[in-house]
């Protein structure tokens, strides 16, 4: 006989094998035991819980002819023919492929019929939220009245998607995810079973995986076992679920905890070079944040903490992070994750993350929110509220005279404001972007791109992971421009003098000539090659910003020629 999954061959075949729903098959246990059964279930809840088990399992025991307290015997021919199904009065149907409104009608037109072999006739609609809204108004009306010695189970994993009509008319029961310490008590019971040896740190690692899914668990297992020869260790788990090992997120942690962001990044390559996923990287960070939390509360919770995971290694840079910092890394993590599942750019989201985390943020921000309160109590004296109060009496006097005389008092010239230290620069610096567009060709644009290669590499590791979120979109003879995914790193990277110092030595090092680099948000670069093609913007002999006459501006047509064939292909010719 063929091979057999580890998850086929051990489905439950009676309530009492069902791991981690015992309310729900006590209840079902006992309506059958009483002869108490509805017409109609959903069973409801994430994947691999149980669900189709248990809706195989209630139609075996009411069709069963010698049932034990509600529990199927599995000995007579009704349950053998269940078990090997090929008994007809069960019919399994899979709505994810028969959705439409015929197949529903084939149902209500056949169900008349009554059993041929068994007390009830079973239906069991697996997905059932993949019903088109017809085939739920054809269900209606066979659910709300049925046929004598007819049952229907519907199985599903978005209950949401099902009408309230539907819902009110069955028996619903929610399934739970499976607790850790169940999936291991029986994935240790079938290897016992099977005589195969195991290391517990990997049922731990597959138990983890599983995320409260008995069948991923065993599918996890399954794969584990077959990479290992039927042999159960360690690295054969890690590898299968892409899992860290402790050496690997204990030193990415040591250099998160001593703020180095080089270290951290080049522990992070390392990592996801070896073929680890940045969604269990991700989810170990938590992990070991949560343990850190339990370990530094010198409570009783101390007890809770993950072994597995908590070695005397992790546990010697414990110190090195407070609550604040941990509950700021979790809180940057989880904003990671959520950017992780609707992007393929998993490399660059993990860098970026490494380098918040890696940096004392906590205590910058601390300080940023304590220095308002200080500035403010020490610089509100008496000879601010008395220049205060002469500010308001000449409003009060603008204002009595504009309602005696309707005209408005020449208003008082006031010294602009200085700007406030805190508040954003503006790095954008559009003269020196349209003095490359104004020279700018294809051909150095593509000799910009050659060299970029060589010149990441040239940069260190930090500086490397700022420059992967940008790229090349414009250059001339002596300029370039380069344009950031991200404005949060446009600005940082404006701000660091030594990588716009070390970029403009490798550029021009590698094209053999003198060449400035200027950056650009790369949300705003449309705007401004489309305001510059628009306008068509010149420089003067001083290099400041100045418009050809209006006859010279582009219309929609060249737009249009543009927008298809690229600036660079398109010359303009005034008539």
């Amino acid at each position: 006989m063929a091979y057999q999954a580890l998850y086929r061959v051990w489905r439950p075949q009676t309530f009492a094998d069902v791991v981690g729903q015992e309310v729900i098959t006590q209840t079902l246990r006992n309506a059958v035991a009483s002869n108490m059964t509805s017409h109609a279930y959903l069973f409801s809840g994430p994947r691999g819980t149980g669900k189709t088990s248990c809706a195989k399992i209630l139609a075996k025991a009411v069709n069963c002819l010698n049932p034990q307290d509600g529990e199927p015997c599995n000995e007579c021919e009704i349950c053998k023919a269940a078990n090997e199904n090929r008994l007809n009065d069960v019919i399994e149907i899979d709505a994810a492929s028969n959705n439409g409104v015929e197949e529903i009608r084939d149902i209500r037109d056949k169900v008349k019929y009554a059993p041929t072999e068994a007390k009830f006739k079973v239906y069991i609609i697996d997905e059932v939220h993949m019903l088109s809204q017809g085939a739920f108004n054809a269900l209606l009306k066979t659910l709300e009245e049925p046929p004598e010695n007819v049952m229907f189970i519907l199985a599903t994993t978005e209950p949401q998607k099902i009408p309230a009509t539907i819902i009110s008319r069955t028996q619903s029961f929610t399934f739970r995810r499976i607790s850790r310490q169940d999936i291991l008590a029986r994935m240790e019971l079938i290897l016992n079973d099977k005589q195969i040896e195991y290391d517990e740190e990997a049922l731990n690692i597959i138990a983890t995986s599983a995320e409260g899914g008995m069948r991923d668990a065993l599918s996890i297992l399954d794969q584990a076992l077959s990479f290992g020869n039927d042999k159960l260790t360690l690295n054969n788990a890690q590898e299968v679920t892409g899992a860290l090992s402790n050496e690997q997120i204990v030193s990415y942690m040591k250099a998160v905890a001593e703020n180095k962001p080089a270290d951290a990044l080049t522990s992070l390559y390392n990592i996801l070079g070896s073929g680890r996923s940045a969604i269990r990287f991700t989810e170990m960070i938590i992990r070991v944040c949560r343990n850190l939390i339990l370990y530094n509360s010198n409570s009783d919770l101390s007890n809770k903490m993950d072994n597995t995971i908590m070695t005397k290694e992790m546990l010697s840079i414990a110190d090195k992070f407070d609550d604040d910092r941990l509950f700021y890394i979790v809180d940057q993590v989880s904003n990671t994750q959520r950017n992780l599942k609707n992007s393929n750019q998993t490399d660059v989201y993990m860098e970026i993350l490494t380098v918040k985390i890696s940096e004392p943020q906590v205590e910058k921000a601390a300080n940023a929110s304590a220095e308002p309160v200080e500035q403010a109590s020490s610089s509100v004296d008496n000879a601010q509220v008395d220049r205060l109060s002469d500010e308001v009496k000449k409003l009060k006097s603008e204002i009595k005279n504009i309602s005696e005389n309707g005209v408005s008092a020449k208003p008082a010239t006031r010294k602009p404001k200085p700007k406030p230290s805190g508040q954003k620069k503006n790095y954008l610096n559009k003269t020196a972007i349209y003095r490359v567009l104004s020279k700018a060709t294809k051909q150095d644009l593509n000799a910009a791109k050659d060299i970029w290669p060589d010149v990441m590499s040239m940069l260190s590791v930090t500086q490397r992971a700022m420059m992967r979120v940008s790229e090349p979109v414009a250059a001339c003879p002596d300029g370039l421009v380069m344009a950031f995914d991200y404005p949060m790193w446009f600005e940082q990277a404006q701000e660091d003098q030594d990588l716009l110092d070390s970029l403009t030595a490798d550029v021009s090092k590698l094209l053999k000539k003198d060449c400035e680099i200027v950056m650009v948000p790369k949300n705003d670069w449309p705007t401004i090659r489309k305001e510059y093609i628009a306008n068509n913007i010149d420089l003067d002999k001083n290099n400041d910003v100045k418009s050809k006459p209006e006859a010279t501006k582009s219309d929609k047509t060249v737009d249009e020629a543009v927008n298809l064939f690229g600036e660079d292909n398109v010359e303009i010719k005034n008539d």
